[in-house]
């Protein structure tokens, strides 16, 4: 009897962490557009919005990001770099900001123009978040970053306007 609860405790674990991949087998996301003012992520196949998305942004979410800890979400054009299925929040996709032209801005104010921004999900101790919550990410549901994590590639374009 008690391998039978444990057996059932292993599989109920192990189905939790595989619903967490879903295989998306649609046109392919050409670039994501994210509208900052309007709190609006789109995943694009060209012209063609496939998904659209409510997103929580950077804490000081007005105007391009332009240093270490200024809790503001880049501007900008920039390319998904990695991806990250351990993420602390949930799922997560990395932008490769900084660029050059973001580390040559920083050098001339003397400061670090910070990094690791991603578009992610909701980390799982902390359910309830006010609006722009983020130190510069881009934030979405749980449930919504498990379709992005499916569909977006590594190497698809972002813009993010303000």
């Amino acid at each position: 009897m008690r391998w039978i609860a444990i057996l059932l405790v292993a599989l109920t674990t192990l189905s939790a962490c595989a619903s967490k991949f879903q295989t998306y087998n649609g046109p392919e996301v050409t670039r994501i557009i994210v509208f900052k003012e309007q709190r609006r992520m789109h995943l694009m196949h060209h012209n063609k919005a496939l998904r659209s998305y409510d997103v929580d942004l950077g804490f000081s979410p007005a105007g391009h990001k332009s240093q270490e800890g200024d809790g503001r979400t880049p501007e900008g054009t920039y390319t998904i770099d990695r991806r990250n299925p351990n993420s602390k929040f949930y799922l997560s996709i990395g932008l490769d900001y900084p660029n050059a032209q973001d580390r040559a801005f920083a050098a001339r104010q003397g400061v670090s123009p910070g990094g690791d921004i991603f578009i992610h999900g909701q980390p799982e101790l902390l359910k309830k978040l006010p609006a722009d919550w983020t130190a510069g990410c881009i934030a979405v549901t749980n449930k919504e970053m498990r379709e992005i994590y499916a569909m977006v590639k590594k190497g698809t374009p972002i813009s993010i306007y303000k």
